[in-house]
């Protein structure tokens, strides 16, 4: 079973977005420089930077663009491309196709039957 393995929260005014839930949570928020994304740590991770507490999870913060033009929750799967494929077997569609993530892994987004967004991860 895959899981819901991190969220992202589009902003028209990132900064803004980010001192409100610095503020209004607690969260960690942490520039990417030259990628324009923001690492958000809700919860405190382990050396691997994944979340250390059950059922933990963190995410990111970006510049609201299509596709992603509300909060997206990114489920982690072994095979991106096969996940994509299932995806439109069901009568999902391609957001946008699989692409690396420095040499962390890949992301890729998907639109599902009724119209919600989805992403989808894939470690290195």
């Amino acid at each position: 079973m895959d899981k819901v393995v991190h969220f992202e929260l589009p902003a028209d005014d990132v900064e803004r977005a980010q001192a409100f839930y610095r503020e209004a949570f607690g969260w960690q928020l942490n520039s990417m420089p030259g990628m324009g994304y923001t690492l958000v740590s809700t919860t405190p991770t382990g050396p691997d930077g994944a979340p250390s507490e059950p059922g933990g999870i963190n995410g990111g913060m970006l510049k609201r663009q299509a596709p992603i033009t509300a909060p997206v929750i990114t489920v982690g799967v072994d095979d991106i491309d096969a996940a994509l494929a299932t995806v439109e077997r069901l009568g999902g569609s391609v957001a946008l196709g699989k692409q690396p993530v420095g040499d962390m892994g890949f992301s890729a987004y998907f639109a599902d039957p009724e119209g919600n967004v989805v992403g989808l991860w894939q470690n290195a």
